[in-house]
Formats: structure tokens, sequence, C-alpha cells
């Protein structure tokens, strides 16, 4: 199922905590966003030396597809600069936008094996709830993913890194 809707994107110049930055890098829209709800891409930078760290993006609505399997939000930290927390506190950056979008809550799924993505949920205080199968006809299942942790992010609640 996609989304028959065309949300209006802003513009977010200041998403930063001083040690990263999000610099926005396109919007996804039709065949190019997760099934086809609308999306912002961001990269991840280091603020002290402008390196590209990592990539993650929002997606602007909420499919049942998005919600058990594909997420709402997606991260990528490049295996170089691992280790840094840096998907946490992009994550925490991306809350605003979120919140402009009136969205108060977002559905995040990773691999059951990818425990830095695990990780990274428990830091910023998304709450698991189950493990799912992924489906056969999924374009997920295709890209050898089988199940699906599934962790929901309240964003109402002011958050910091947890320890």
């Amino acid at each position: 199922m996609t989304l028959a809707i065309q949300p209006p994107f802003f513009e977010f110049s200041n998403l930063t905590d001083g040690e990263i930055a999000l610099r926005h890098k396109s919007f996804l829209q039709g065949r190019a966003a997760m099934d086809g709800v609308p999306a912002y891409l961001f990269s991840i930078y280091t603020v002290d030396s402008g390196r590209i760290v990592g990539e993650i993006d929002l997606r602007l609505g909420e499919t049942r597809y998005l919600r058990q399997f594909g997420g709402q939000l997606g991260y990528h930290i490049d295996a170089r600069f691992r280790g840094h927390r840096y998907a946490a506190k992009a994550c925490l950056l991306l809350q605003e936008v979120a919140l402009a979008h009136d969205m108060d809550g977002l559905w995040i799924t990773c691999n059951p094996d990818n425990e830095a993505s695990r990780r990274t949920c428990d830091l910023i205080g998304a709450v698991y709830v189950e493990q799912v199968r992924v489906p056969f006809a999924s374009e997920l299942y295709w890209r050898g993913d089988r199940h699906k942790c599934r962790y929901h992010w309240d964003l109402t609640c002011h958050h910091h890194l947890q320890s």
C-alpha cells in the first residue's frame, strides 16, 4: 500500500548537537521511497571535520508495511565510523523533523542480529515490541531479511542518550 499524499517538506538548516549535524540530501518520493512513503534523506557528518559518516532518513507516513517491517526511520553509519553513537545522536536530531510533521511516535525495525542497531534503539529510549517474520513477497525478504525486530519510539517525551 502506498500513500497518495504529497506532504509539505520543510527546510531544516541547524540540526546539530555540536558533535554531529544532519545535512539535507534529498526528498524521496514515489518509487525511490520505501512503500512509496515520502521521506527526507540526510547525510550525517561530524562538525569538527565535516566528514560524512552515514545517512538517516525519516519516512513521513505510517503504513502497515512500515509499522511491521520497513520502519519509519532508517540509518546507516559507515563501518569505519561506528562505535561513536552517531546513529543514536542523529535519531535524536531527527526528532525535531518528525515533530514538525506532527508525528508523535516512530516505528523502527532492524534485523535481530544487528546488535548496533538494537543498541541504538535502546539508547534513544525506543521500546522493543516484538520480532516478526518478513513476508516472502516483501522487497526486504529478497534482500535477505527474514525477521525484523520492531521498536516504537515515543516522541512526546524529551529524549537524551540512555547509558
